[in-house]
């Protein structure tokens, strides 16, 4: 790779021309390189090739770099945020962009430092050692990654990045939330990451279709909005998520649950029970829907149908769905309701629905109905009977109108157990109650509560307090798990304070 300047890249020396790290620059395609007269710059360093730095050693590497440990002034930040476009812009001015996708991404971000460094030797500007190396970070995940987000996507620590405009960047670590030190060039710099984030997936948005949900191809989930529907800059929230799915035992550990409460939902799902997992946004739905799927038997068919798939099944026999938005002409789109019916033609043994929104919850209704038994799905809810009153606005949502009372009865024959999490003071994520939905008693539907948290206040650094409980009522569904070869002690719905092991 070449740039106008006429640097030389690799640690190759001028007077080790046949060692290895000579070989370093002809590695790659002679099309990645630019044709140019060689400016007043590449004269001058013709007859001397620059190296970088020894501190740029660790830099050329995909690895996360901290920022600068001591807090700079927002003068300090500007000067840096300028030199990091200028760096940039020099730096495509002597790549073949077209040729990016074809060279390997590390000795991509190789040659990019060793171009970076070289660069801002020219500059010959005053920098810490702690700023050049963070400086050259950047410019490489300018041109290789997801610019000054790709430094926040490395952190395993952080769950959630919140870009507010281009000055103004939240993430969430350990459930609390707190500004980061991230800033983009610019709107438009921060619109063409959007864009760059949305394009790998297939999905657009401009100023035609300023709203756009999508994924990182680690599945974390992404929703953008631009102007002019933001007003004050591009918005951009990612959902992040572990590299590793989290596990039901992980869980308990973590005390979002207890060991008697993983007993029950294990029997439950692999005894193909239907199931709805209620709460608020970021309480934790799609985490404990991935950790519970783990149960189901390995021989099943299943379908996972999402508007942006997330879902990491363990299974060998999974068929991925995901839905489609318009196109600019408004024609093509794929909805959630059109791939529950189509799903229904596929053979599956269980169809699982990211989320319910709308009229689709019809839809799974009828598949839960229709010897599909065991299927899964998440809505937005505050508590199990809220959920309830959730999916009867839902239904109504389809087209079709049905009396409640026949709704409340498609209900009750379809859905059996209902698990809600719940995002606490202090960002603790519990299941705080598991219900049973046990039938309808006139026209109400009636439910049942099997395990609860007890929350009884909050600590002094404000974070939530309680303990899980048994009611002390058995669910009616005891025979169904039994005849499924799960027979659970009754011992474990004895009415109790249950502890962490």
């Amino acid at each position: 790779m070449g740039f106008r300047t006429g640097f030389r890249f690799g640690n190759a020396k001028p007077t080790d021309p046949n060692g290895p790290a000579a070989k370093t620059a002809d590695q790659l395609p002679e099309s990645f390189l630019k044709s140019a007269a060689p400016s007043r710059s590449a004269s001058a360093s013709a007859t001397k090739t620059l190296e970088p730095a020894p501190v740029i050693e660790k830099q050329i590497r995909p690895e996360r770099v901290e920022p600068p440990a001591r807090s700079l002034s927002i003068k300090e930040i500007q000067k840096l945020v300028d030199m990091r476009r200028d760096l940039h812009r020099r730096l495509l001015d002597g790549i073949d962009l077209t040729m990016l996708g074809q060279v390997d991404p590390i000795r991509l971000r190789e040659e990019v430092g060793s171009a970076a460094s070289t660069l801002i030797d020219e500059i010959k500007t005053l920098l810490s050692v702690e700023e050049r190396n963070w400086l050259i970070e950047e410019v490489i995940n300018e041109i290789v990654g997801l610019g000054p987000l790709e430094r926040l996507l490395t952190d395993p620590s952080i769950s959630e990045i919140m870009v507010n405009g281009p000055r103004t960047t939240f993430i969430e670590r350990s459930g609390k939330l707190v500004k980061a030190d991230v800033v983009f060039n610019d709107n438009e710099h921060l619109v063409q990451i959007i864009q760059r984030i949305v394009g790998k997936v297939g999905r657009r948005i401009d100023e035609a279709t300023p709203l756009c949900d999508a994924r990182l191809p680690d599945g974390s989930r992404v929703n953008a909005v631009i102007p002019p529907i933001a007003l004050d800059g591009a918005i951009l929230t990612i959902r992040r998520f572990g590299k590793h799915a989290m596990t039901p035992q992980v869980l308990v550990e973590k005390g979002a649950m207890v060991q008697e409460m993983l007993e029950f939902l294990s029997a439950c799902i692999n005894a193909r029970i239907n199931t709805i997992i209620s709460g608020g946004t970021g309480s934790g739905k799609t985490t404990l829907l991935n950790a519970l799927s783990s149960f189901i038997d390995d021989t099943e068919r299943i379908t996972t149908i999402e508007d942006a798939a997330e879902l990491r099944l363990q299974q060998n026999h999974i068929v991925r769905m995901e839905t489609r938005p318009a196109s600019i002409e408004g024609t093509g789109e794929i909805t959630t309701r059109d791939l529950v019916r189509n799903a229904l033609r596929m053979r599956p043994d269980r169809i699982i629905v990211g989320e319910c929104r709308g009229g689709e919850a019809l839809d799974m209704l009828q598949a839960m109905n229709t010897g599909h038994a065991g299927s899964m799905t998440t809505i937005h809810a505050n508590d199990t009977r809220d959920a309830m009153s959730r999916l009867e606005m839902m239904i109504g949502m389809s087209g079709f109108d049905l009396p409640i009372w026949i709704v409340r009865r498609q209900i009750a024959s379809a859905i059996q157990l209902v698990v809600q999490v719940s995002r606490l003071p202090g960002g603790l994520r519990k299941v705080t109650k598991i219900s049973e939905i046990l039938g309808m008693e006139g026209d109400i539907l009636s439910m049942q509560d099997i395990f609860t948290f007890e929350q009884t206040g909050v600590d002094e650094n404000h974070v939530a307090v309680g303990y899980h409980a048994s009611t002390g009522i058995r669910p009616n569904f005891l025979d169904q798990l039994s005849r499924r070869g799960k027979t659970l002690p009754l011992e474990m719905f004895i009415q109790r304070r249950l502890t962490h092991s």
